[in-house]
C-alpha cells in the first residue's frame, strides 16, 4: 500500500517543487544586498564583495537548476529514496545563501572561501 502512495508522486510534482524551492533560496540570497543610504555612485564600492559572491552564488545555483531540470527528464516513476536523496540535495544547496553571505562580511579570505567551495562542490 505504502509503494503505491509514493507511485502516485511523479516526476514532474518533485520538479516542481525543486523548483520552487530553488526560488526561494535565490529570493533569500537577494536579501543580502542592502542598498546604501547615500544616493551616490561611490556608496556602492563597499559593497562589492557581497556583490560579487551574490552572483557568484546566484550562477552556481543556476546551473544547479538547470542540471536538475535536464535529470529530471530522465526520471521515471519516482521511488522513495529518490525522493529523499532529492530533499537532501535541496537541503544542501539551501546552505549556499549562508555561505555567500559569510563570505561577502569576511571580504573573501581564504577559509571563508574553503566553506563556499566546499558546499558548492556538495551539489
Amino acid at each position: 500500500m505504502h509503494q503505491e502512495k509514493v507511485s502516485a508522486v511523479t516526476a514532474h510534482r518533485v520538479a516542481v517543487f525543486s523548483d520552487a524551492v530553488i526560488a526561494v533560496i535565490m529570493t533569500v540570497m537577494v536579501l543580502e544586498l542592502k542598498a546604501p543610504d547615500q544616493p551616490a555612485f561611490s556608496e556602492l564600492w563597499p559593497l562589492w564583495p557581497t556583490v560579487i559572491s551574490y552572483a557568484v552564488s546566484y550562477l552556481f545555483i543556476a546551473i544547479i537548476w538547470i542540471n536538475h531540470h535536464y535529470l529530471m527528464w530522465f526520471v521515471g516513476p519516482p521511488t522513495l529514496r529518490l525522493i529523499w536523496i532529492n530533499f537532501a540535495h535541496l537541503f544542501l544547496v539551501s546552505f549556499l545563501p549562508f555561505a555567500t553571505a559569510w563570505v561577502a562580511r569576511t571580504t573573501a579570505r581564504v577559509g571563508t572561501c574553503g566553506v563556499l567551495r566546499g558546499a558548492l562542490r556538495v551539489r
